[in-house]
């Protein structure tokens, strides 16, 4: 066995294909000045077939996955159309008389080597996006063939140094069983499109090797785990088919209880929403059992593209989601960049502490056009269904007034277009900061609905990053003092009579069941993988019983007392 990243969850069992590392020969001899012309137009020429190929590779993606993960591919258009990329490429042909090829690959590894150099994962993850485009436009200046993968009629394990997004692009995820990296990591491009496609994957196996995957080799690779197990033996082959067996039958039953309504044994109702990114992910919500959208992360139709989305482009995005939900609701959270979230083509400075600094709505009302623009895309959309707008990071009064008046703004410029819109659409805010949850009283008159964003929540009350390996362990969801939060929030919004919902990590956690049916929380949003789970965790719930679990929770001194209480409780009623 050999432990790497896990990159995409889910359990392969299959034989390996290993995809060969494509070494490029290309010549070393010096151009004549005459030729450096014709060189220059070779290169754009290779430039434009490279475009053209990127362009139909995006759009054929786009009808698998969706939108958002299809704009990968315009990051890669960005790269083509860089200054400082084209700049270095035709100073190398023009100062050093070489082949366009040449100057290609010179351009590719210095590049590389510096974004490597980098102490910072995700911009390593986006040297492979450089090597990616470079590879390709090599491809056409050279006339080399595609690497041929195996044909579809044989399932295989896909067994590569590292896999670039175009290549993903062209895989058939009906034969692909499960991929093997040698390099990446969680954030790179095709980690995140294994996921969408639904392929376990591991990665980081770089010099954790005795000796090299063979294509032919049988190959269980546990994307949950991040281990790849290399030729096993019939009992551990047996341990997994076993295991990959009852992944399947358990979530095959459990999609059956997508058309149920979430109700404890008693007749308490949670309402269960989910959490999405973009319009391709609403049929699998809807197939789930979905009563609504209560997160629409608007941030990712910004992010992986070379400029601003135009208000059109969002609005499009938004009417297709409010039409999909029908009557349901549709919370739309304005743009929240910021922290670990930054836009190619958007500034931020530089920051010692980002978490804490220039960030979501605190950007958009310093960038009051970015923001209008936004706000008209969403009104525009609410005359099509449920749509709601929400604000993040909101740690003031003053904060939710100020964005509501550029809302109005947006508001009498539709009046004076005659287009529709929602003139009660409603307006809610996330408590994610400990300053809102001390005055969630005073907003409450600010705002139509509370949302707990409790992965933030959490962090910032605690003190911890979870990113941190060394504070990782003190973050902890159930600490007395979280729930406290949870409580104080909850309170202040029901005595004013605006329902509050959460949507962070711990809605989805199925040992939360009794805190929210002790509090009386309205609504839960969560990411779609844990609606069923939830819901068939609903079903065989007690309300009486767990609400008399959650009084006993909030008694406690200890996060650790808690949690093997809420465990057990979940393990007992299993």
């Amino acid at each position: 066995m050999i432990q790497g990243i896990g990159a995409a969850p889910g359990i392969a069992i299959g034989k390996a294909f290993v995809l060969p590392t494509w070494e490029w020969e290309l010549p070393d001899q010096k151009m004549d000045a005459v030729d450096l012309a014709k060189e220059i137009e070779r290169l754009y020429e290779g430039i434009r077939t490279s475009k053209d190929e990127i362009e139909y590779i995006k759009n054929e993606f786009k009808e698998i996955v969706g939108d958002e993960e299809s704009s990968i591919f315009d990051a890669h258009l960005a790269i083509l159309e860089d200054p400082a990329f084209m700049s270095e490429i035709q100073g190398i042909i023009q100062r050093q008389y070489k082949a366009a090829e040449v100057a290609v690959k010179e351009a590719i590894d210095h590049f590389v080597t510096m974004f490597d150099l980098l102490d910072d994962e995700y911009m390593k993850e986006r040297a492979l996006d450089i090597k990616d485009v470079g590879n390709r436009l090599l491809k056409h200046l050279l006339g080399a063939p595609e690497i041929t993968l195996p044909s579809d009629t044989q399932p295989y394990i896909l067994v590569a140094k590292e896999l670039s997004p175009s290549q993903l692009a062209h895989l058939n995820p009906d034969y692909v069983l499960g991929i093997i990296t040698m390099i990446g990591g969680k954030t790179s491009h095709s980690a995140i499109m294994a996921r969408a496609l639904g392929i376990p994957l591991v990665s980081g196996l770089e010099n954790k090797l005795t000796k090299p995957i063979l294509t032919g080799d049988q190959l269980i690779v546990d994307g949950d785990n991040g281990q790849v197990y290399i030729n096993p033996d019939s009992h551990i082959t047996e341990r997994y088919t076993e295991l990959h067996s009852k992944i399947l039958k358990k979530k095959q039953q459990l999609e059956l209880l997508a058309s149920v309504d979430a109700l404890t044994k008693d007749g308490a109702e949670l309402h269960l929403a989910a959490n999405i990114s973009s319009v391709k992910e609403l049929d699998l919500a809807l197939k789930y059992g979905a009563k609504g959208v209560g997160l629409f992360r608007t941030e990712f139709l910004y992010m992986d593209r070379p400029s601003l989305p135009s208000e059109q482009e969002q609005f499009e995005i938004y009417r297709q989601v409010a039409e999909k939900m029908g009557n349901y609701p549709v919370v739309i959270r304005t743009l929240d960049i910021g922290g670990d979230k930054e836009l190619d083509y958007f500034t931020l400075p530089e920051e010692d502490n980002p978490f804490l600094g220039y960030r979501a709505i605190r950007i958009s009302l310093d960038h009051k056009e970015l923001f209008k623009t936004q706000l008209l895309a969403i009104l525009r959309a609410s005359a099509y269904g449920g749509v709601r707008i929400m604000y993040p990071m909101i740690s003031s009064v003053d904060e939710v007034r100020r964005a509501n008046e550029i809302l109005r703004e947006a508001m009498a410029e539709l009046d004076e277009r005659g287009t529709p819109y929602n003139r009660d659409i409603p307006v809610g805010i996330m408590i994610e900061i400990p300053a809102a949850v001390t005055i969630a009283d005073l907003l409450t008159e600010e705002a139509d609905f509370f949302s707990i964003g409790t992965n933030d929540l959490v962090q910032y009350v605690l003190a911890v990053d979870r990113m941190n390996e060394q504070i990782a362990h003190m973050y902890h969801p159930y600490h007395p003092a979280i729930l406290r939060m949870l409580k104080m929030t909850v309170d202040a919004a029901h005595q004013s009579g605006i329902p509050v919902s959460v949507c962070g990590e711990m809605a989805g956690d199925e040992r939360s069941i009794p805190i929210w049916l002790k509090l009386g929380v309205d609504h839960l949003s969560m990411s779609i993988q844990s609606l069923l789970k939830v819901k068939h965790r609903t079903l065989n719930t007690s309300a009486e019983e767990a609400v008399k679990l959650a009084e006993e929770c909030f008694t406690m001194r200890t996060s650790l007392e808690i949690e093997q209480l809420l465990t057990d409780y979940v393990d007992s009623t299993k």
